[in-house]
């Protein structure tokens, strides 16, 4: 099948590659990486049909501008409220167009969100590292961060004309204070160290990355032990530094750490997170670990019944005609 050549016209900071991830490999001390806002990375596969955790382009808030120099090939943008050019058209994020030889592709952030992902109908070639194709941003291991110049190659590309247009975004995105399960270290906190962590508002500062984010709030006192026997940490783990400053981990965090963990975000709830941005005000509330694993089981069974239905084609322009009724009786003079 044909292929689709591209070129980065400009990549600002922390524009990856990055496909599911490789979490089987944190055993060997190594991040599983993979995207930020797991749901939004599938959804964009799903609109064009792709095979679950086929690699993506992961944009951070610098946006990236693409132009396609060879080929034709359909493209799905989802993630944050991203404005989207498509040559002299502008649209949002969370829609499916097709580029073709000479255009330019740009998307930048726009009115929210944090991260936006571009998919491919077809196989974005990117390096591999270790079985999977996700890059960790310290290290630049994986597919890669783009860079302004670059050329990118999307195999076996296909145009989805049944597939074009506006994506359907899910509506079962929690609202409210971020969840959370209290521990695993909140013994090395006081009660009321604890209960202010949880009645507290905390600004999200500039120290955000792939990495982790630091919140600016009230500082949470330790109750007398600074640092612990490093132990395996996970996406969402809520530790806190000697200063009382908390830091919430996430997609390329390290895979051991000595803090005490005041609480873990649950993992429904992550990806609302990774799309807020720095300055934005968040709250946080505890649920005990069975309603954490409730709600993660219906969460996967909600995004699995959204992904499949969004994975449906919608048909052709002139398909999508035909199951209209445009005209609902004529009159004759």
């Amino acid at each position: 099948m044909p292929s689709a050549a591209l070129s980065v016209a400009f990549a600002g900071p922390l524009v990856t590659v990055q496909d599911s991830g490789r979490p089987g490999n944190m055993r060997f001390g190594v991040s599983a990486s993979g995207p930020m806002d797991r749901l939004a990375f599938d959804a964009a596969n799903a609109a064009l049909g792709n095979a679950t955790g086929q690699s993506a382009i992961e944009v951070s808030l610098g946006g990236v501008i693409l132009q396609c120099r060879e080929g034709d090939v359909t493209v799905a943008i989802t993630g944050g409220d991203f404005v989207v050019a498509h040559g002299a058209a502008e649209t949002r994020s969370w829609t499916v167009l097709t580029l073709r030889k000479g255009e330019r592709l740009a998307v930048r952030a726009g009115k929210s969100g944090s991260w936006a992902y571009i998919a491919f109908a077809g196989t974005l070639e990117a390096t591999e590292w270790l079985g999977s194709r996700a890059t960790h941003s310290t290290s630049g291991f994986g597919g890669g961060a783009l860079q302004t110049g670059q050329s990118l190659t999307v195999s076996d590309a296909t145009t989805r004309e049944d597939r074009l247009g506006d994506i359907e975004r899910p509506d079962f995105i929690p609202t409210g204070p971020i969840r959370v399960v209290t521990g695993p270290q909140d013994q090395h906190f006081a009660p009321e160290t604890v209960a202010q962590f949880l009645s507290s508002a905390f600004k999200i500062t500039d120290a955000y990355d792939r990495m982790g984010m630091r919140l600016n709030g009230p500082g949470l006192e330790l109750d007398g032990a600074l640092s612990i026997p490093s132990e395996p940490i996970v996406r969402g783990s809520v530790q806190v530094s000697g200063d009382g400053v908390p830091t919430v981990l996430l997609a390329d965090h390290q895979t051991t750490g000595g803090y005490p963990k005041i609480a873990t975000v649950v993992s429904s709830d992550i990806g609302r997170l990774a799309q807020t941005r720095a300055g934005d005000t968040i709250q946080f509330t505890a649920i005990s670990s069975q309603q954490a694993i409730t709600e993660a089981r219906e969460c996967a069974k909600r995004a699995a019944d959204y992904l499949a239905h969004i994975a449906v084609p919608r048909g052709t322009l002139e398909q999508r005609l035909m199951r209209e009724n445009l005209i609902q009786g004529c009159i004759y003079d």
